[in-house]
């Protein structure tokens, strides 16, 4: 029998934590949506706001239903909260030791039958898995960005999650309306194991000067159909997260072809980590994205 998850907990209430709080809300469940600050909780429950109003605009949602939504998310600062959550899911920075001291504080909350899963794009799940009490009740969901608009989540089982906590899981992603793909505990899982070195590749092309930031995106955008070009994507994931998931791979996978490039890291120790700060591989500040080079 698979569990129903009535109740779902978030911690983060950045672009994903808010992104994952939305499909929750919308598809009818209470979402509790936690992170350290209300200001970042009021931005999270604006960011939602907002896309729902976009989609009323766009005829894909009623303003009732926004509403309706809207009322089913509780913001906290407070692990407490979370206490009779369903599933937790963490939405936090990827980051290793972040999560895991995230997940220690977490557990002395939880009611013992909580499942417990991490939004994390590249961090091993049975690492991860191993800093809770209930490493059999872990799972990777990892969404999407953007979560509201993004078809695909991919799950993925550490090496003690039981077939109970992935059912559910899998359900979990049906009734969100969404498609799950099934990946094995290895670094980055499918997705990002495939996108990030492709991204990685256009830095280094942009970096050995074989084309500049505007050559590179308008080829591979004409010349393999893609709806956005790797450097755009670059700083729409955030320039930080796209070294991360690099770093991961090279640590995990001890593959020189993964070394992230010296001008993406170069980047990122600028604090110039694409959109969320408005200057990367573009510069956003006047409103129409300028090649930085």
């Amino acid at each position: 029998m698979t569990l129903e998850l009535r109740k779902i907990g978030i911690i983060g209430a950045g672009q994903m934590g808010s992104g994952i709080a939305h499909v929750c809300a919308a598809a009818g469940m209470d979402v509790i949506l936690c992170d350290l600050t209300e200001e970042k909780l009021q931005a999270g429950l604006a960011t939602v706001n907002g896309t729902m109003a976009r989609m009323i605009e766009r005829k894909q949602l009623t303003d009732a239903d926004r509403k309706a939504a809207l009322s089913r998310i509780r913001p906290t600062i407070e692990y407490v909260d979370l206490a009779d959550c369903d599933l937790v899911i963490e939405a936090a920075t990827e980051n290793e030791a972040i999560k895991r001291k995230i997940f220690q504080q977490l557990c002395t909350y939880l009611k013992p039958e909580g499942l417990l899963a991490t939004n994390s794009s590249s961090i091993s799940i049975t690492r991860l898995a191993s800093a809770t009490d209930r490493p059999e009740k872990f799972i990777g969901i990892h969404f999407m960005n953007p979560v509201p608009r993004m078809q695909l989540v991919e799950l993925i089982r550490g090496i003690a999650t039981e077939d109970q906590t992935f059912d559910a899981a899998k359900a979990l992603i049906v009734r969100l309306g969404k498609t799950s793909t099934v990946s094995e505990d290895f670094p980055a899982f499918i997705v990002n194991r495939i996108l990030l070195p492709m991204i990685n590749e256009a830095i280094y092309t942009l970096y050995e000067g074989v084309g500049s930031v505007d050559a590179i995106d308008t080829a591979m955008k004409l010349g393999a159909n893609h709806p956005m070009g790797p450097l755009q994507l670059a700083d729409f994931i955030g320039l930080d997260t796209c070294l991360s998931v690099m770093q991961v791979l090279h640590e995990g996978l001890a593959d020189s072809k993964y070394r992230p490039c010296p001008l993406l890291v170069k980047y990122v120790e600028a604090g110039w980590l694409g959109r969320k700060t408005q200057r990367g591989f573009y510069d956003y500040r006047s409103g129409t994205p300028i090649p930085t080079r």
